[in-house]
């Protein structure tokens, strides 16, 4: 009972002034909204972060060329231009990909030859011709919807076949008729390119893909996708004929981080006799993890600094509880004489305090949640709201009630009953 009038008298006092009490609670409703809001778009951002690295290959494993300095570790840059010979070439590929078969699933070579355009007559699609192996397909998860993928039999006889995207064809052939086996013509800079199509994949956004140009600043129309091409074909009109990296996918049972001990190995004996040249290995999983991680301690940081937002209004309410003690002198003179102990005047503000904590708590929680979902939406990335953050700062808002409004309740319960009625 005697809790429950405590609570009574509150919610009465709280109605009697409803714009102070709502000034009051507006420190804790911005800090607990502020930290759920952080907490929960800094986590739906890292999911879809892990998710596109983990479409992009999370496990994959790159070898690129480096410089390398005087004491063959890696350095930094070089004034001079590789040669030729200091690429990696295909025998050198395939002889690494026999090394390995037994512990890798598939190697990605590709090579960029430009931006450019499909045309035909007023139908235009914008386009990255790149030049890729077979095994591009499934070590860049790409997603065949008709036809076929570049083959080994493409790369051999160095054919001009490709493989081009959805939006590529709905530009093109208005998505009414099949292209497979259909020519087009490619304009990329001062050359002209004549393609026979052998599959269409289904294009994707990514913040790791290689698709260019995409989505956000570009019309539909105008979105630029990759064009997949033989990469002897695309090689043919190039300087270099050897490359500069590739990309390997290991088998699931495989000890990654010992995968990546043993190519290192293997690539420093191919390349030791070079002076100049080198090649190194980076394991993308680990890249995932630092990124992942740093992302995780920012929203941590920026949560953190948003929390003093919380403190504040604890301060605040410490603040107008104060005023209400003064403001309700005679009330605590008149019950510490009707046989009120100081125990009770205590808890009557304290509860009071708890109560206007509580209340600014559950709102902060509703805009915290709305703002996150809003946030979220926006950014095109999935609904992730952070329980624990709800559950901590609900939690700390309840103890700044306490915290803060203890002071003022010791205050109201120390006042002389005598003195309390004679105030005015």
């Amino acid at each position: 009972m005697f809790i429950k009038e405590n609570i009574s008298l509150a919610i009465a006092g709280l109605k009697a002034s409803k714009m102070r009490a709502l000034l009051t609670m507006l420190g804790i409703i911005i800090g607990i909204s502020s930290v759920i809001a952080i907490f929960s778009i800094g986590s739906s951002f890292t999911f879809k972060m892990s998710s596109e690295i983990d479409k992009a290959g999370i496990n994959n494993i790159q070898v690129h060329l480096a410089v390398k300095n005087e004491d063959g570790t890696q350095g930094a840059f070089s004034s001079k231009d590789p040669e030729d010979s200091d690429l990696i070439s295909l025998d050198q590929i395939d002889s690494f990909k026999e090394v390995f078969k037994d512990k890798i699933s598939n190697v990605s070579i590709e090579d960029k030859q430009g931006d450019g355009k499909v045309k035909d007559g007023y139908l235009y699609a914008n386009v990255t011709t790149t030049g890729v192996n077979d095994g591009y397909k499934d070590v860049k998860n790409v997603n065949m919807i008709s036809g076929r993928f570049i083959s080994d039999k493409d790369i051999k006889g160095m054919k001009k076949t490709a493989v081009v995207s959805d939006k590529l064809v709905k530009n093109m052939f208005k998505g009414k008729l099949d292209p497979l086996g259909k020519e087009i013509k490619v304009y990329v800079q001062d050359t002209i390119e004549t393609y026979v199509i052998v599959g269409v994949y289904q294009y994707k956004t990514s913040m790791f893909d290689d698709e260019r140009g995409g989505g956000s600043m570009s019309s539909e129309k105008d979105i630029s996708t990759s064009l997949y091409v033989p990469i002897t074909t695309e090689k043919a009109s190039q300087k270099y004929k050897n490359y500069y990296s590739f990309s390997i996918m290991p088998n699931h049972n495989v000890n990654s981080k010992k995968l990546v001990e043993d190519i290192g190995k293997y690539i420093d004996k191919l390349y030791k006799n070079n002076k100049n040249w080198m090649l190194t290995v980076i394991n993308m999983q680990n890249e995932a993890e630092g990124i992942t991680s740093e992302l995780s301690m920012m929203s941590a940081g920026v949560a953190a600094i948003a929390a003093i937002a919380l403190l504040v209004g604890g301060i605040g309410v410490m603040n107008i509880m104060l005023v209400s003690v003064t403001e309700r002198t005679r009330e605590i003179g008149t019950r510490k004489a009707l046989g009120a102990k100081n125990s009770h005047i205590r808890m009557q503000f304290i509860t009071e305090s708890v109560i206007i904590c509580s209340i600014g708590g559950i709102i902060g929680i509703i805009f915290g949640i709305a703002t996150a979902a809003i946030a979220c939406h926006y950014l095109k990335s999935p609904i992730i709201i952070s329980t624990p953050a709800i559950i901590v700062s609900f939690t700390f808002s309840m103890a700044i009630g306490v915290f803060f409004g203890y002071y003022p309740a010791k205050k109201a319960a120390s006042l002389d009953p005598i003195e309390a009625l004679r105030y005015e």
